[in-house]
């Protein structure tokens, strides 16, 4: 009987012990905070401290005390918010309040830096328990992802070591987080210029109608209008699609209709782009064939001519353009190159293009004008 009594004493007292250790460790270490002390930043200390708070409370790691409990105590003791940053205010501060821990520190810029410094304050000791210190580069659209960063390594927390990086390295490749003050060019607007061609492409454009030609002088007015999308900005250099509908031929009667989808690189602080994708356009296309003096025929040419009559034509056909054959969607290959000068807001785009093909290339310069930017 006394060693059964024995035996539930000890359970109790080992439940008991268990049960008050899981309570111990289940209770977080509370924390205050009143701010930051800022200098040629232009965030309050207040401000940068409710900042602060908040990504504390996301690192999940302390119970953090309200801030309207700090400013009700501070209002009843007479103490001002922008001068509690010495250690005896905090841990006085601190007791009172019943804090384990308090934390300060500085948010202040240091030439093309900002420089971070956190101080953690253990209060029953009143001694100061840890100081962080990191130098970020002078970013102030970044300040809660740095203070975000720097937190959770200040108390080991996992953090985007990447991310780290981009703010604080001076050449860390330029991207959207450490260049936040590059203008994105946008370059959207109504594009003009003029088309020419070479090879056999430039003899069929100046031939005669009758001889399959088009008697037109070989250089032709274009115009239309860009459309562009951006789907990868990283700081200086960014990427995008453009889509280019454009009309041709109008000064000399015709009207050419062409679509161009290009893919294209853009500086954005040089203005300087590269870009290269396919062309569609509508053009009369016929079937014939070369004869041994290199003229052009349609094949049905050949049925016509009494010499001919029962006889196979022994020459290759082919498809080219020729004014007296029927409408055909043809593609093409754009390789296009420009650069973007400014005046002010106003963009004005300047950019060569060649499209090569087996019966000639086709080549060109247009510009356009905008006011945009992002």
């Amino acid at each position: 009987m006394k060693t059964n009594i024995k035996n539930l004493v000890a359970a109790t007292l080992i439940s008991a012990s268990i049960h008050l250790s899981a309570q111990t460790e289940a209770r977080k270490t509370s924390i205050g905070l009143i701010s930051l002390d800022t200098k040629e930043i232009a965030i309050e200390p207040t401000s940068m401290g409710n900042m602060v708070r908040t990504e504390l409370e996301k690192l999940d790691t302390f119970s953090v005390v309200d801030r309207y409990d700090i400013l009700q105590y501070l209002e009843k003791s007479q103490k001002t918010v922008n001068i509690c940053f010495g250690k005896q205010c905090l841990v006085e501060v601190g007791r009172e309040l019943k804090c384990d821990k308090m934390i300060s520190g500085s948010v202040e810029k240091q030439g093309k830096f900002i420089l971070f410094t956190y101080r953690l304050i253990n209060v029953n000791t009143a001694e100061l328990e840890r100081t962080y210190v990191h130098e970020f580069l002078f970013i102030p659209e970044e300040i809660q992802n740095m203070i975000k960063v720097s937190l959770a390594e200040m108390f080991n927390k996992p953090y985007d070591k990447n991310l780290m990086n981009k703010l604080s390295k001076r050449f860390e490749l330029a991207n959207s987080t450490n260049t936040p003050d590059v203008d994105v060019l946008n370059l959207a607007g109504p594009r003009m210029g003029f088309t020419s061609f070479s090879g056999e492409l430039l003899r069929i454009v100046k031939g005669k109608k009758s001889d399959g030609g088009f008697d037109l002088y070989p250089m032709m007015f274009q115009f239309g209008y860009q459309f562009e999308k951006q789907y990868l900005n990283e700081g200086k250099i960014q990427a995008l699609f453009e889509f280019i509908p454009m009309i041709t031929g109008l000064d000399q009667g015709y009207i050419l209709p062409s679509v161009s989808v290009l893919h294209g690189l853009r500086s954005n602080v040089s203005g300087w782009e590269f870009a290269f994708g396919p062309s569609f356009n509508i053009t009369k296309i016929g079937k014939g064939y070369y004869d041994e003096n290199d003229n052009w025929h349609l094949n049905s040419e050949w049925g016509k001519n009494p010499e001919n009559a029962g006889k196979a034509n022994p020459y290759e056909t082919k498809e080219r353009m020729d004014s007296r054959g029927n409408y055909k969607l043809e593609s093409y290959f754009v390789i296009a190159a420009g650069k973007t000068f400014k005046s002010g807001r106003l963009n004005i785009p300047v950019n060569a293009f060649v499209i090569p093909g087996r019966y000639g290339w086709r080549f060109g310069v247009s510009f356009g004008f905008n006011g945009k930017n992002r």
